[in-house]
């Protein structure tokens, strides 16, 4: 694949933080529209579920990464994406025990840039609608109704996904996060699930099969129940803003150095071989090593502030903790990773493929 430039990281990627005010709330600041917007509350204690917003399946329709229920309508909750950000709405609570703008709360969003509302694939045996940025490595797709049986779904790329993960929108039955990888397994006959702390199980979802550069392959109930409607994230590495990789963990505070080819602002690790959940760092929460932020895909648990965890360096990020969920001696840890911004003065950008 050529190279392409990508001048600033920011203008596809950022975290921003926010506070609520339980009133229509315009969060201004993030550096580009929007396509995917993922918001958890950080603080008031446990109980606070992560959901994620896209613009392929429209404003206001929430998916938690942390359960398995089926998508639900927010009320005047997650109102729109905007230029620079996006518009909450003053209904904080929407259904009961889901909170995306309450007055004084602490949140952080992550926000990645695809291409608006999306366009018809018919690449694969399933039609799909696909919102996709080739620069930047990423493609959301929608598909559906399920076919019950192993088929393919074109993603739009224009080159081959190594991370992808799948949700069902609950049209006939609520499920599992799926969650594949060229890193979890080159073959493709593993997956993880996100929404849960289980190592990696053999498992057809992806029917065996790897993607390629204009599908990836589906093969029973967890991705092509019949009749059912799924959203999946597609993503492929791009050097010097994106990386979908592993390392092995060495059990010791002086932790291995992962080389990810930039300074990460955003990193979500997880064990393959072992119990053990989806960890999140970014470095705007806190925002200095080596006691950087915690927050858990797989949990509605407020953020963790202490303990160190890792640095982020220019060239990836070090491991600065024993632990067992970071840094398993022996262990295979799963890693997604997005950069920041390396252009200075001198005006030079990444190189990207």
């Amino acid at each position: 694949m050529a190279y392409t430039t990508i001048n600033k990281s920011t203008d596809y990627f950022n975290t921003k933080l926010f506070v609520g005010n339980s009133s229509t709330n315009a969060i201004t600041g993030v550096g580009h529209q929007p396509d995917w917007t993922w918001i958890k509350r950080r603080d008031g204690g446990n109980g606070y579920s992560n959901f994620l917003f896209d613009a392929v399946r429209g404003v206001n329709k929430g998916i938690s990464s942390n359960q398995t229920a089926a998508e639900i309508t927010f009320n005047n909750g997650f109102d729109s994406f905007n230029s620079d950000g996006f518009t909450l709405g003053a209904n904080t609570v929407n259904p009961s025990a889901t909170e995306l703008n309450y007055s004084g709360g602490n949140y952080a969003s992550w926000n990645w840039k695809a291409n608006g509302a999306g366009s018809a694939n018919t690449d694969g045996g399933i039609n799909s609608t696909v919102s996709v940025n080739n620069t930047a490595g990423f493609s959301i797709v929608k598909y559906g109704t399920g076919t019950g049986s192993a088929t393919t779904v074109g993603h739009g790329m224009n080159t081959t996904p190594n991370f992808i993960i799948i949700k069902p929108l609950g049209t006939i039955s609520a499920g599992s996060w799926i969650v594949g990888g060229d890193n979890i397994d080159s073959t493709w006959n593993n997956v993880l699930e996100l929404n849960a702390t289980a190592a990696k199980a053999s498992d057809p979802s992806f029917n065996n099969t790897a993607p390629t550069s204009s599908v990836f392959s589906v093969g029973n109930n967890n991705t092509n129940r019949s009749g059912e409607n799924y959203i999946a994230y597609c993503f492929a590495d791009v050097q010097g803003f994106s990386k979908f990789g592993s390392y092995t963990g060495n059990g010791n505070a002086n932790g291995p150095l992962v080389y990810t080819g930039f300074k990460p602002a955003f990193v979500m690790t997880k064990t393959i071989n072992a119990v053990d959940d989806w960890q999140m760092l970014d470095n705007k929460r806190n925002g200095f090593n080596p006691d950087l932020f915690q927050l858990v895909a797989n949990s509605s648990n407020a953020e963790q502030t202490s303990g160190n965890r890792a640095d982020f360096l220019s060239n990836g990020f070090k491991l600065r903790t024993s632990g067992g969920s970071w840094n398993p001696n022996g262990g295979s840890i799963l890693y997604m990773a997005f950069g920041q911004s390396l252009v200075g003065t001198n005006n030079i950008p990444n190189n990207a493929f």
